[in-house]
């Protein structure tokens, strides 16, 4: 229960900060101001968006499924909510550490398309309905290149361990047996005499250790933006089309959780992201000769300085990647239908197999 609050808490904190974030770079491409009157240099105008959004009339529409109508908006919420159980913030610190981590998050994410569904047809509303289909097809879609971006990345690792990846991608791999040595091998640079698992650093990331998976990460986070309804992929939203899409009948407190759980999924496919190619927690500093950055900047595992070290890195790589989905929502315009589903199906999805091909054969030719 404790991990739980915690976890809710940070993740509200998050969202807070990237609501208000997203204001303001959007006003700085715009050249204008954005929010300046609530706080200093608006930065409390999200908390008063969120108090606003409490305050206001939790309105059921007469001829919705009530039941679906109410249900949608937790359901979607908690299956975004629920995927964070597996993500290692530290190397001491992993919500709900299972040995089938990706497995998981892959099919419990997946939920929220249901819930999608529930909005748009419990609202009895044309436009809701619409912006749900819209919005399953593309998520079912973008799933396909997204997952075999993330299969290219296990082949290479060998696991399905969030935790263990993120320990391969850095100085402190050798907290597991024999993994040293066989990531050398892997990679095929001991016979250059080079041993990343020494130096550490941005030298033992997945996309520099397997070349191929810098593909694998460019095509995962072009459908992550799909999968969270991101622009230029926000179809299912188009307000000159739709009014809203499948949330267009929600108001109040029921608003406000569709509001977060689309935050929050921007928060999870960028963590993933980071975990499965960015190295996950460890620093990006390597060690150089005698100065020995890569330890000092990640501490021991099972130690304090570990937890604060590793929460350091992972949410500065994450808030990088967050920074660059704001910054692309308002740098490329909406994407029609038929061009979305062509990126999907004829260009992401024939490059992500051949992706996952040639990271199979680079596992069994440098093994």
């Amino acid at each position: 229960m404790l991990a739980f609050l915690l976890t809710l808490g940070a993740l509200l904190g998050v969202v807070i900060v990237l609501a208000y974030a997203e204001r303001k770079v959007a006003a700085f491409m715009q050249d204008r101001m954005g929010p300046t009157e609530a706080g200093p240099q608006g930065s409390l105008q999200a908390v008063a968006d969120v108090l606003k959004l409490l305050q206001k009339e939790d309105i059921v529409p007469a001829a919705a499924d009530k039941k679906l109508f109410k249900l949608a908006p937790i359901l979607i919420f908690a299956a975004v909510f629920a995927g964070f159980a597996v993500i290692p913030f530290t190397p001491a610190l992993v919500p709900a550490g299972i040995g089938i981590g990706v497995f998981y998050l892959l099919a419990i994410v997946s939920l929220d398309v249901v819930g999608l569904l529930m909005a748009g047809w419990g609202s009895n509303n044309k436009y809701a309905m619409l912006g749900a289909m819209r919005s399953v097809a593309q998520i079912v879609s973008y799933e396909i290149p997204a997952g075999l971006a993330i299969l290219s990345a296990v082949m290479v690792c060998q696991s399905l361990d969030f935790q263990e990846i993120s320990y391969q991608q850095g100085a402190l791999m050798n907290q597991f047996p024999g993994l040293e040595y066989e990531m050398n091998w892997l990679f095929g640079i001991e016979a250059l005499g080079i041993n990343t698992t020494t130096i550490g650093g941005i030298t033992t990331w997945n996309i520099f250790r397997a070349p191929i998976l810098l593909v694998a990460f460019v095509i995962y986070f072009i459908a992550s933006l799909a999968e969270s309804n991101r622009a230029p992929f926000d179809i299912p939203e188009a307000e000159s089309e739709l009014v809203a899409g499948f949330h267009v009948e929600y108001s109040g407190f029921r608003f406000a959780v569709l509001f977060l759980a689309e935050y929050s999924m921007m928060v999870l496919v960028c963590l993933v992201a980071v975990v499965l190619f960015l190295g996950s927690w460890n620093t990006p500093l390597p060690n150089i000769g005698p100065v020995a950055l890569a330890y000092w900047t990640s501490g021991t595992a099972g130690e304090v300085s570990s937890i604060g070290w590793g929460i350091f890195w992972l949410l500065s790589k994450t808030f990088v990647l967050l920074f660059l989905q704001l910054q692309l929502r308002w740098t490329y315009p909406r994407l029609r239908v038929d061009q979305l589903m062509h990126l999907c199906w004829k260009v992401l999805t024939p490059i992500a197999l051949a992706v996952v091909l040639i990271a199979g054969i680079w596992r069994l030719l440098m093994i």
